[in-house]
């Protein structure tokens, strides 16, 4: 793959084949089979450490440090949710404030910990971005508090017909396929490809699209993997935008056994240097229990191997400030939560 192969977007997504969305690599399909053996595993062989014993530390914040903070300020409020301060405007990636990621509020992974800040406290956004419909990355009120605070929702196909059939005004959602990008608040966006599928019940599955995104000021160059298994199309996003001064990395939730739509941190660690990524940034851990794995794996494991391979690593702790422009590594806090 090239960029110039990419140019011009096609009238019809090439990524849409009999009215569902695919991987531009066939993924191997769950089956029932597998779901119960999966639902068994998740029942009887997790890790005891799925779940911290004690708080995971955060660092709250309020709408007046959000304000007086400096461009390129970057604070993790947990899972995939980021916020971003670039161009003067705030963003946030996959906003899941709720206590469940789930369909319901009273079932389904709860919260390790509280948002940093509440939706009503944030400044006014000028971009949410979006990657996909799972409910640990598209959280319905979470999206309803936001309607009349974001200009802009910038997301896959198919997922911004969700948001307008919830009551986002049409004039405020900007959908785009693989390759295509939207301009808005002095960024450039482009929805890049990623290994995934999307679905929020019985019936809906892969009706919608999934994305990574490259998000462009400048000369600054950041990269939001959404989720994603690990794919040739990381050497193409990178030679196409590349080389990247941050990622922002899927790293957690992982198994073997749904290995084609997850990357085990190995393959995070690969994918941000098929990127031409500088700083690598962890996200999609810490916040639920989506997984077999305990907790704090992720962490330990993707340190471990950047430690390895002298790429740079930042883990900052939920809420705390990172300068995108000077970036640092971040102390590993998870271990004194770890080990209590």
């Amino acid at each position: 793959m090239t960029c110039s192969s990419f140019a011009k977007a096609p009238p019809n997504s090439d990524q849409y084949v009999n009215k569902r969305f695919q991987n531009s690599t066939p993924t191997p399909s769950t089956g029932f089979t597998k779901v119960l053996r999966i639902l068994w595993e998740f029942i009887f062989h997790k890790s005891a450490d799925s779940v911290p014993a004690t708080p995971v530390p955060v660092m709250a914040l309020t709408r007046a440090q959000l304000e007086a903070a400096p461009d390129h300020s970057l604070y993790r409020l947990g899972h995939s949710t980021i916020l971003l301060k670039m161009q003067g405007g705030f963003w946030l990636t996959d906003p899941v404030f709720s206590e469940r990621a789930s369909p319901v509020q009273w079932a389904g992974p709860r919260r390790f910990h509280q948002a940093p800040i509440t939706i009503e406290e944030l400044p006014n956004i000028t971009g949410v971005i979006l990657s996909h419909n799972h409910f640990d990355h598209l959280d319905k009120a979470s999206i309803l508090a936001l309607a009349s605070k974001a200009e802009h929702f910038i997301t896959p196909l198919g997922v911004g017909d969700t948001l307008i059939a919830w009551g986002v005004p049409p004039a405020k959602v900007h959908q785009r396929d693989w390759w295509q990008s939207v301009s808005v608040g002095g960024l450039k966006l482009v929805a890049t490809p990623s290994q995934h599928f999307s679905g929020r019940g019985l019936f809906d599955s892969n009706q919608s699209l999934w994305a990574s995104w490259v998000v462009l000021d400048g000369d600054f160059r950041l990269f939001f993997s959404g989720d994603t298994g690990y794919c040739d199309a990381f050497k193409a996003i990178g030679q196409c935008y590349g080389p990247f001064d941050l990622t922002l990395m899927e790293t957690g939730a992982y198994d073997r056994q749904w290995a084609a739509v997850h990357m085990q941190p190995e393959e995070t660690l690969q994918a941000h240097l098929d990127l031409g990524g500088r700083w690598l940034l962890p996200i999609h851990n810490g916040t639920f229990d989506l997984a077999l794995h305990a907790w704090y794996d992720p962490f330990e494991r993707i340190t471990a191997l950047a430690e390895a391979a002298n790429v740079a690593l930042a883990t900052p702790q939920m809420g705390e400030r990172v300068d995108m422009d000077q970036l640092t590594a971040g102390a590993p806090w998870w271990r004194a939560v770890a080990q209590k």
